[in-house]
């Protein structure tokens, strides 16, 4: 019973270390907080079930840094097969009525960006630059090539690069 016990306090350790940067995560890929909260819950419930597998891992947080990002991916898929349309998406991104001090211009164009993005560039995108994950990092986290991780980052950094710039365009006169 002495090694449940470790294990217990080992994951609850790994949790109180962890928690904030899975939820942040889990934030940049859905842009809802509530939604983001309820899912690194949900990945946590996961990482705990495999917890000698995640306890084994080479880097136990790249480990749970996957459960998260496949966790989001499932929802966003079954949010996406319960309404038609682009009404999924719309709620799941829609602004909230109520903003913190934080939100500021530059915030929102960047999170509006991010929320056309298709799932994996978005995902390799926060990955590479919020979480400053290496390729290989990326790749180990979502499951995917590292060749892949340098396409969609590639793709999504030009993809957000023009997202953000068109608006400034858009008001200039010609």
């Amino acid at each position: 019973m002495a090694g449940v016990g470790a294990e217990q306090a080992a994951f609850r350790a790994f949790f109180e270390r962890h928690h904030p940067e899975l939820a942040r995560l889990a934030y940049l890929l859905t842009g809802e907080s509530d939604l983001a909260d309820d899912l690194a819950a949900d990945a946590f419930v996961e990482i705990w079930r495999h917890w000698g597998r995640v306890q084994a891992a080479e880097s136990p947080v790249a480990y749970a840094r996957g459960v998260v990002a496949n966790v989001c991916r499932s929802r966003m898929r079954s949010m996406g097969r319960e309404r038609s349309g682009l009404r999924a998406w719309s709620a799941l991104w829609r602004d909230r009525a109520v903003h913190d001090d934080t939100d500021v211009g530059a915030v929102v164009d960047v999170r509006g960006a991010l929320a056309r993005l298709p799932y994996r560039r978005r995902a390799c995108v926060v990955l590479r630059y919020a979480f400053d994950l290496s390729e290989r990092e990326t790749a180990q986290a979502l499951g995917i090539s590292v060749g892949t991780v340098k396409s969609q980052t590639s793709r999504g950094a030009a993809q957000l690069a023009e997202l953000l710039r068109a608006p400034v365009l858009a008001g200039e006169e010609w």
